[in-house]
């Protein structure tokens, strides 16, 4: 629930081209899920209305529960999926997460999307200094703000946002905001949840 009032939509971008993993990453498995399935289950639990935003032709895997919509095939910059999901959200806040980030929470989900922005367009996500400039919640006033570099993709999302002046949440564990961007990548992440899945079924000392 946004602070502000109105209840956050949870968003994922899925507009990526996914050239560092052969084409897209977000039917890929990891430990037998689709990679994007990680994601939109943390804002499922956090918010209850999920999204999944994607190119005309993004091949996407079955996502129960979340409704698709669709940008523009051009630009391909990772600001359009925001600013065109703010435009869909009905004058609703939405809190945006990558489609490659297995790890979020949402205890940390509900930390963005409760977090007063006091006066800021967005909340994002950062740690000792460094932004996920993705992972964040977006006021509507954000659309506006951000449409221009959006459109025109040539300035990074990080600095663009930044530009904007949003507020920053601390996220303590780093893991949080882990990309998968290459096949090193899922391999890692596939570890990673394998030693947690270890680690939960181990008997008490």
């Amino acid at each position: 629930m946004s602070r502000r009032g109105r209840p956050a939509i949870g968003v994922v971008l899925a507009g990526g081209q996914g050239r560092r993993m052969g084409g897209s990453k977000l039917a890929l498995a990891l430990r037998g899920r689709p990679l994007i399935s990680y994601p939109l289950e943390a804002l499922r639990i956090a918010l209850g209305d999920i999204a999944v935003i994607a190119k005309p032709d993004t091949a996407l895997p079955d996502l129960p529960g979340a409704m698709v919509w669709i940008e523009p095939q051009e630009p391909r910059h990772p600001l359009l999926g925001v600013v065109e999901a703010l435009a869909l959200a009905g004058g609703r806040p939405i809190v945006t997460c990558p489609a490659d980030m297995p790890f979020v929470t949402p205890a940390l989900i509900s930390r963005l999307a409760q977090r007063r922005p006091d006066g800021a367009p967005a909340v994002i996500a950062s740690h000792r200094g460094h932004t996920q400039p993705l992972l964040g919640c977006f006021q509507p006033q954000a659309a506006v703000l951000l449409a221009d570099d959006a459109r025109r993709g040539e300035v990074r999302a990080r600095q663009a946002i930044a530009a904007i002046g949003p507020r920053l949440v601390e996220v303590d564990d780093e893991l949080e905001l882990f990309n998968v961007n290459s096949p090193e990548d899922l391999l890692v992440a596939a570890g990673m949840l394998a030693r947690a899945n270890l680690a939960t079924r181990a008997p008490s000392p």
